[in-house]
């Protein structure tokens, strides 16, 4: 609206208002989440064909905004803070990581250099040492050393420039300079995600030339398969050169042999990149950091805190453990971004550790999340949501309806329906076209797998027990 001035800003004591009244907006949202149907009900074009053909010419009220993002937005959200959202992995988020999301954006830095404002690198070097001791993580991966950590956007992006790095330090820095040969090969579980074959996409690799490697019966990479592909594709005259691992699968959760696929990796000459997109945070637990053995042999290692840290997306933390090897494959110093600071070297400039120039302050909101938690309350929900999956686990284990297919230690349960893949898939769409809870399928040896995924921030043991009954409920209505 326009100001006595003639100025279309809106007015900081107007600003304050609404701000007021957005948050009140999100309190309520959050307050009544549970009231919402869990997956959204609206059809392919619902929500366009209520917004106006064209874009007002005059400015609108922030009323007009808000009454339709609880009218037309609202309707077409899954509500992924749903405590019955159980689909996929969590993408969570909780009121520390919103307000300091709030103030991020306040703020509005761009943090691209040191010197572009120089709290925004180094709260974030500061918290990502923090996460190296919450997680027990190896001490070559802490700032103070030849390593270090990142904030990037996903543990998509960290795969790509971890890919990256080793791609540098296979060909000496020539990929960069004349682009891949096609001889080089990567490897990964046959289980990982897909993020690792669309890096080797874009980095010039070639999805051809990323290798499956053949799984144990916990859908765990073989080390033994492992060597034997290497050696094979060293003898057809090709360059294996990276190996990405996985502590914790999309499909299953299942944790690789770290340690034994590190020796295969190094008796080779190749970069070790370990993916812990959302398993990682349980090692915040001492007693589930049995998922890092291994880690110590690693050359780059992830995870991503918008996933089960109640800090909302996106907030991936990438470590290395030379950062040179990141900083050689990424760095571009145009005339218009040299400083003093840079050129003394005492200060890292973290465009040179992602793809992207620019980046924002998402450190304050992981900052305000370990704050405002601690230590201690980071470990007792994680511990909450692990006893909460392995008590679903003992029902379907104990069920006449159910089998469980793998028997994972966290909190993700994959099971099936006894009649069959026709039938748990019947199940799931039932479930899910209930609104009253959501969750996804994989496939497993040609099996129709359900996927409960326990890890959202307000998730209680109600809400598990009352998606326990809807599904016993569906198999009884399909019969």
């Amino acid at each position: 609206m326009n100001d006595k001035n003639n100025s279309y800003h809106m007015e900081l004591e107007e600003f304050r208002q609404n701000g007021y009244r957005a948050v009140d907006w999100i309190v309520d949202y959050l307050q009544n989440v549970e009231s919402y149907p869990v997956l959204s009900q609206v059809a392919p074009g619902d929500i366009r064909k209520q917004l106006p053909p064209s874009p007002p010419e005059h400015g609108e009220s922030f009323d007009a905004m808000l009454k339709d993002v609880s009218e037309i937005v609202l309707p077409g959200i899954t509500h992924w803070q749903s405590p019955s959202f159980f689909a996929y992995f969590t993408a969570n988020s909780s009121p520390p990581s919103i307000l300091g999301e709030l103030l991020s954006a306040g703020l509005s830095v761009q943090g691209m250099l040191w010197a572009t404002s120089p709290a925004c690198t180094e709260v974030e070097t500061h918290v990502m040492d923090w996460l190296v001791e919450m997680l027990g993580l190896p001490h070559k991966f802490l700032s103070r050393t030849d390593g270090g950590g990142v904030i990037q956007h996903s543990a998509s992006d960290a795969t790509l420039c971890a890919l990256l790095a080793a791609r540098e330090q296979a060909t000496a820095g020539q990929s960069n300079k004349q682009g891949c040969d096609g001889k080089l090969i990567a490897y990964t579980s046959g289980q990982a995600h897909s993020s690792i074959e669309k890096a080797c996409m874009i980095a010039g690799i070639g999805s051809e030339n990323l290798r499956l490697i053949e799984l144990d019966q916990r859908f765990a990479m073989r080390p033994d398969k492992l060597d034997e592909q290497i050696r094979a594709d060293m003898q057809a005259g090709l360059e294996p050169f990276f190996v990405c691992t996985c502590v914790g699968t999309t499909s299953t959760l299942a944790l690789d042999p770290i340690a034994d696929v590190a020796a295969v990796a190094n008796e080779h000459g190749l970069w070790l990149h370990v993916d812990a997109a959302m398993a990682g945070t349980a090692a915040v637990c001492p007693e589930f950091r049995f998922i890092n053995a291994g880690v110590e042999l690693a050359d780059s290692y992830t995870f991503n805190p918008h996933k089960w840290m109640f800090t909302n997306f996106d907030c991936n933390a990438f470590f290395v453990a030379d950062r040179a090897a990141l900083i050689n494959a990424l760095s571009i110093l145009p005339e218009y971004l040299r400083n003093q600071a840079t050129e003394s070297g005492a200060v890292f400039d973290y465009r040179d550790w992602h793809v992207p120039l620019g980046r924002r302050f998402r450190a304050l909101k992981l900052w305000f999340v370990i704050r405002h938690y601690g230590v201690e309350g980071l470990r007792h929900h994680i511990r909450e949501h692990v006893a909460l999956a392995q008590e679903f686990k003992q029902w379907v284990t104990d069920s006449d309806e159910f089998d469980l297919v793998v028997d994972n230690p966290l909190n993700l349960v994959c099971f099936t329906h006894r009649d069959g893949n026709e039938a748990s898939e019947r199940i799931m769409k039932a479930v899910n076209d209930s609104g009253r809870m959501y969750l996804t399928h994989t496939k497993l040896d040609d099996r129709f797998v359900l996927r409960m995924s326990i890890g959202q921030t307000r998730t209680e043991r109600r809400h598990v027990e009352a998606a326990w009954q809807q599904l016993r409920a569906a198999a009884a209505d399909r019969r």
